[in-house]
């Protein structure tokens, strides 16, 4: 029987804001690094590029190399990264839908 503590591991990708906005981006099929970066508000480069080691690392998706000039290299999610993405679709959209009621529940307590 397998260590359900060990799920921490992959919890902490779903728990990961960056690798689920990553994810999302990716939904429609491959993007480019530079794409990615413009679509995904508040993402330093070298968080871009963190996070895309981690998701290729766990198996979530893929990166490939065009050997044009300049390198054109586009991320793209695995049949893996597309179920993440099914999973995790509610989430992102209730996170949406909620976010003005959020902002509002934060503004009264920080104004008590």
């Amino acid at each position: 029987m397998e260590d359900p503590c060990q799920a921490r591991e992959v919890l902490g990708i779903v728990g990961d804001k960056w690798a689920l906005l990553v994810v999302r981006m990716l939904k429609d099929g491959p993007r480019r690094f530079t794409e990615l970066k413009r679509s995904i508000d508040g993402i330093s480069q070298r968080m871009l590029t963190v996070t895309l080691r981690d998701l290729e690392r766990d198996g979530i998706l893929t990166r490939t190399v065009f050997a044009v000039m300049p390198p054109h290299v586009s991320y793209e999610l695995t049949p893996m990264g597309r179920t993440l993405r099914e999973a995790t679709a509610p989430l992102l959209e209730w996170s949406i839908t909620h976010l003005p009621l959020i902002a509002a529940a934060r503004a009264e307590y920080d104004g008590r």
